[in-house]
């Protein structure tokens, strides 16, 4: 069984900064790329910020310059550091990783349960 928990979300005034983490657990054996989504109300989920096992990158254009991605390996964790956050920010952020629970196994995506990011004054 697998699990991807997120923290470190909250309130926070605009052009202020938060930094999410989302650490996996449970009977991993390889973890390929992790990624942060956002869905804001009313809106479809959407790509944040994505990040090979090799540490490339790719961001969403909205966010491109503010935010940063990144992984520690050995924890099987993904980061992701929002700087110069905006009301249009706000939203559930979610992250993803696609792993492998064992040698055998297929590649599959595993979610984590979400946490608010709200950007207001």
């Amino acid at each position: 069984q697998v699990q991807l928990v997120e923290s470190g979300g909250g309130l926070v005034q605009p052009g202020g900064s938060l930094r999410l983490s989302c650490s996996a657990s449970g009977s991993i054996f390889r973890i390929n790329a992790m990624g942060w989504y956002r869905q804001a109300p009313g809106k479809q989920r959407e790509l944040v910020a994505a990040i090979t096992r090799g540490g490339s990158t790719n961001y969403a254009d909205s966010v491109k310059g503010r935010f940063t991605i990144s992984r520690d390996n050995a924890k099987n964790t993904v980061y992701l550091q929002m700087n110069s956050l905006k009301s249009e920010d706000t939203a559930v952020y979610y992250c993803n990783a696609d792993l492998q629970t064992a040698l055998w196994d297929t590649l599959r995506t595993y979610w984590g349960q979400g946490t608010q990011v709200t950007v207001s004054s």
